[in-house]
């Protein structure tokens, strides 16, 4: 199974969506606590190509966008390929 991470702050929905997403999946990820001004947020930025919005996430060190972006992979049947389920 690939590494899964997945850059996240408090409170944020689209991030709890990203997590659920996978949790479903019944893949493991490691989520990044990466509120604004923090550490974790400028390295997901300098990762994402200067996506500075939360979640950020990351498959087999790639980078497939935000929480959108995961379930626009989902509903177009890549997601399961991308995280080793197909």
């Amino acid at each position: 199974m690939p590494d899964i991470v997945v850059y996240t702050q408090p409170w944020c929905p689209f991030c709890e969506r990203a997590m659920h997403i996978l949790s479903t999946k019944g893949v493991e990820f490691r989520e990044i606590d990466a509120p604004s001004g923090s550490k974790a947020r400028a390295e997901a930025r300098q990762r994402s190509g200067g996506r500075s919005s939360v979640p950020q996430i990351f498959i087999a060190g790639e980078h497939i966008g935000g929480c959108d972006d995961m379930v626009a992979l989902d509903r177009a049947g890549k997601l399961n390929t991308l995280l080793g389920l197909a």
